[in-house]
């Protein structure tokens, strides 16, 4: 054990040695691994500062590049910039110009536009006044032919021109709403016929006046008051209108008149009709007449069913109804009523109050067409009674204060003896005394008939039965009458029938060529009144063509020269 433990510490002192030398050999390879570690931190310092370098030399260089290509840049820039600033600026003053030479060129458009606007101003004016000439000479030509003054009215649609009352179908519905008559201008109606599986035609129509829709009864009048200064000239005037039923005549002669209420006053001026306008401007003529040398008288009648009835005539308790009464053809071949009643009136309001109460006695029927539809023609003459002054040698009172204190005595000689024999029926009876008697005064009497005709209707649109059957035969029968009459004049036949209807053998006189004669066509503008318009308008054209000669004038006596 002894010698095992000298071994083991042989042993041990060798592993001691060993141990020594190996911690010898690694506090060397320690010392050397530092040394490399330094080493290493260098080399890689030296490494890291040369790629430094270099990436700042190509930085740099690349910088220098890069300036050096945005120098250029920067200059073609500023070049480009400079070229464009010139160009836009050689624009400016290009536009510049531009806008000074359009502003001249506008000055010059302007100045041609003013002298055109002078140029369209007069030539418009010498449009207007060389129209009012052709006017004038139409209308002298007119007199001198004795022709037919025709004016036209289109009424306005209404809501009855629908289809109703009649079984058709709605496209055909919407087809009588449509417009088929139009005022082309103011002297032409344009007429657009159409029928199913034909092209549409149009046909035009000339009158000395049409009127539109939109024109109102100020306008209508405003073409009718010449005539009115005629009836104080000598001449007698008569102003009909004619047309189918519903197309306005009522409207457009009297004026509009309320359901259950046919009186109009002055007060509604500018509703009001030809008649009472009519009247108020004769009355206004007569007013700027020396007092008491005129005086007016009124008769209205009707003509229903070829029958003529006196709507003024009185019972014995002073009552209005209407009288028969006949017309008769005088000597001097003037057609007459005799026993016809005569009432004076001595301004227009009393004028509207006889009109009313013989309005009240008229005859009206509902039909399909129109709900008031008038079943007679309404006549109403205004009479003017001239007294004319002269001496026992046939010499005019020239002298203004003789004239008037004359005037004076017969105002209060003759109205007097005209409310005295106001109640009588005749005409003879209630008109004032004779002046022929007197040497010193003669009375010179002109007419003034206002007409308004019964609507031409067909029965099958209108519908009407039984008596209203019968009253739309005599009316058609009666405006026939009429066209027959036209027509005859027209050709100049040895013969006119003016028998063959009481309305033609009253209206005698002023068809014939012995008045003034306005007709006023009245249609309508639907589609589904075209035939009705087409023969009122063929109507007017054939009166257009009458030639009566020259309307006669009833002679004032002239001054004869002194012995």
């Amino acid at each position: 054990k002894e010698e095992r433990i000298v071994v083991l510490e042989t042993e041990n002192a060798a592993l001691h040695l060993k141990l020594a030398e190996y911690q010898g050999l690694a506090g060397r390879s320690t010392n050397e691994i530092l040394q490399l570690y330094a080493a290493r931190g260098q080399q890689m310092k030296l490494q890291r500062s040369s790629v430094v370098t270099q990436l700042h030399g190509a930085i740099k260089k690349r910088l220098k590049q890069d300036l050096k290509s945005l120098h250029s840049f920067a200059l073609e820039l500023s070049k480009d910039f400079q070229r464009q600033s010139e160009i836009c600026l050689y624009q400016v003053l290009a536009a510049l110009q531009g806008i000074q030479l359009q502003n001249e060129a506008m000055q010059m458009f302007q100045i041609k536009a003013f002298d055109l606007e002078q140029s369209l101003q007069e030539v418009t004016e010498r449009y207007e006044k060389e129209k009012q000439k052709r006017k004038a000479l139409h209308n002298s030509l007119i007199e001198l032919r004795g022709n037919i003054r025709v004016h036209c009215r289109i009424r306005p649609l209404l809501p009855f021109d629908d289809a109703a009352g009649h079984s058709v179908s709605q496209d055909r519905r919407r087809n009588f709403s449509e417009k088929a008559a139009y005022a082309a201008d103011d002297e032409t109606v344009l007429v657009k016929c159409s029928r199913p599986g034909h092209a549409s035609v149009n046909k035009t129509f000339q009158f000395e006046r049409v009127y539109n829709d939109l024109e109102s009864q100020d306008a209508v009048f405003a073409d009718v008051a010449p005539l009115l200064t005629s009836l104080l000239d000598g001449y007698n005037v008569c102003i009909m209108a004619y047309g189918q039923t519903g197309s306005g005549k009522t409207y457009t002669m009297l004026g509009p008149q309320l359901e259950g209420n046919l009186a109009f006053s002055l007060e509604e001026e500018s509703e009001l009709g030809i008649i009472p306008r009519a009247t108020q401007e004769v009355f206004r003529l007569i007013s700027e007449k020396p007092p008491g040398s005129y005086w007016v008288e009124v008769s209205v009648v009707e003509v229903y069913n070829n029958e003529i009835f006196d709507l003024l005539a009185k019972d014995s308790y002073g009552k209005v109804f209407g009288i028969k009464r006949d017309v008769v053809t005088t000597r001097e071949g003037k057609s007459d009523v005799p026993l016809l009643t005569h009432e004076t009136v001595e301004n227009a309001s009393e004028f509207l109050h006889l009109v009313n109460k013989g309005l009240q006695l008229r005859v009206t029927h509902p039909t399909l067409v129109h709900a008031h539809s008038s079943r007679s023609h309404l006549v109403v003459t205004l009479t003017i009674t001239t007294v004319v002054f002269s001496d026992n040698f046939g010499t005019l009172w020239e002298d203004e204060q003789t004239s008037q204190r004359l005037n004076k005595e017969a105002s209060c000689t003759f109205p007097q003896k005209m409310r005295d024999n106001k109640s009588a029926s005749s005409s003879r009876a209630s008109s004032p005394v004779q002046l022929e008697a007197t040497e010193k005064m003669k009375q010179v009497k002109t007419r003034l008939q206002l007409v308004d005709l019964a609507g031409s209707e067909c029965v099958g649109m209108s519908g009407v039965t039984g008596a209203a059957l019968r009253e739309t035969s005599f009316i058609n029968r009666s405006l026939s009458a009429l066209a027959d009459v036209l027509g005859a004049i027209a050709e100049q036949r040895a013969h006119v029938p003016y028998r063959n209807s009481k309305l033609t053998h009253l209206l005698q006189d002023s068809v014939g060529g012995d008045a003034k004669l306005l007709v006023m066509l009245c249609i309508s503008p639907g589609q589904k009144y075209l035939t009705e318009s087409m023969q009122s308008l063929g109507f007017g054209t054939r009166a257009r063509q009458v030639q009566r000669g020259q309307v006669k004038k009833k002679n004032f006596p002239m001054p004869s020269k002194g012995k």
